[in-house]
């Protein structure tokens, strides 16, 4: 690998280890690999079985269950590693739910819920997914409309649910329904509850959504008829859904922070091996400042980001509130992230434009740590708000 990205000062000996490690692994599943993924649509099986083999599914279950008990610091270089291999946001949608879905079980489930669910998924022998996210409800949480009534002892849910990645293998689903209807709780935020359970197509349909990137990574609409849930699958307590999403929202923003720099950075490789390779005018054309200025801007953003993320994942495995940390560091790395993908294509000229050279994937998929799983401005609100103390703007 090329050494003008820094790690060393960011990471630990052990996690150094780890990402050489993983470099190694995703040698084997580089640009050319991905880009097939792109073009077929094929799910990454393989590459996801490979992870499972080598135990990196469970780097965040606790040993206890299987796992390596590892922190989100060292979920932040799996994610960096496997992005910046070239798998971009592709590969790391299709490793997430079984790497860091189960953590709201894990954190909130029972001792015998735990040994039942977690370690099928990190074994790869079950497929999950995770319903939140619905079509007229956007980033409002509280006013999700599944409904999920308690009948004897089981719950049956109906409703519907979008953007369910993976929906179209999975075998289980992580689904927060409402439990209580708003009008009865004292609080928007009460009356959700989270399932672990059957993704039973008997009563599921699902759609495929057609969109711009991922496409290796499935995406969907799904819609809930009447789907039984035994009591025994849910999590915690009944209407307390909610307040457990709200514990993986800063691990989610770091991950989706080092994801970000990540294809960054893979973008910043093939520009700058593009600029030494192409001569125009008897020169490369990476001889030119018009060329040099941007790549050079875009590799200190890259870095400066990277040093927000992993400040944010180290004072979180700490035990420290980390919101502030965790918000900043995924709005500047999908911006600087979004800036090195779009000078890449740029540095390629027309080429840039061509699958070929895989630039135009990367631009693509730059756009997902931009929309999710929080807008930027939603990101500067929290921010002008909790750290600089200003009025609540909505």
């Amino acid at each position: 690998m090329n050494d003008y990205f820094d790690m060393e000062s960011v990471l630990t000996p052990e996690q150094m280890e780890m990402r050489e490690s993983l470099q190694k692994l995703c040698e084997n599943y580089g640009d050319d690999y991905w880009l097939d993924r792109d073009r077929t649509g094929e799910f990454p099986e393989d590459f996801v079985q490979k992870l499972a083999e080598h135990g990196w599914l469970g780097l965040n279950t606790p040993v206890e269950h299987g796992g390596s008990g590892l922190g989100i610091t060292e979920g932040a270089v799996l994610t960096q590693t496997i992005s910046e291999s070239g798998g971009g946001i592709a590969a790391l949608s299709s490793t997430s739910h079984p790497i860091f879905g189960l953590n709201p079980v894990i954190k909130f489930g029972r001792p015998d819920q735990i040994e039942r669910m977690v370690p099928p998924v990190i074994q790869r022998k079950e497929i999950t997914c995770f319903g939140v996210t619905e079509p007229n409800t956007g980033l409002d949480t509280t006013k999700l409309k599944t409904r999920a009534e308690k009948v004897g002892n089981k719950y049956i849910v109906n409703g519907q649910k979008i953007w369910t990645s993976t929906a179209q293998h999975a075998t289980k689903i992580l689904l927060i329904a409402r439990t209580t209807p708003i009008e009865k709780t004292k609080r928007p935020i009460d009356g959700l509850s989270l399932f672990y359970t059957n993704f039973d197509r008997n009563y599921i349909e699902v759609r495929q959504i057609e969109k711009m990137g991922r496409k290796a990574s499935d995406s969907n609409q799904v819609f809930f008829d009447g789907l039984p849930i035994p009591k025994d699958d849910l999590i915690g307590e009944e209407g307390k859904g909610f307040y457990y999403l709200l514990h993986g929202l800063n691990p989610e923003r770091i991950l989706v922070a080092a994801g970000a720099v990540g294809l960054g950075r893979a973008a910043i490789r093939k520009a700058v091996q593009y600029a030494k390779e192409r001569v125009v005018f008897n020169r490369p054309i990476g001889q030119n400042q018009g060329i040099q200025h941007p790549l050079a801007e875009c590799w200190a953003e890259l870095e400066a980001a990277n040093l927000m993320t992993f400040k944010a994942a180290n004072l979180y495995d700490q035990g420290h509130d980390v919101g502030h940390y965790a918000n900043a560091a995924k709005y500047l790395a999908a911006e600087a992230g979004f800036k090195a993908c779009t000078q890449a294509v740029m540095t390629h000229g027309g080429m840039g434009y061509a699958k070929e050279f895989h630039v135009e994937r990367y631009l693509r998929e730059i756009m997902i740590p931009r929309l999710a799983p929080v807008s930027a401005q939603l990101i500067l609100c929290y921010i002008a708000e909790k750290v600089l103390g200003l009025p609540k703007s909505y």
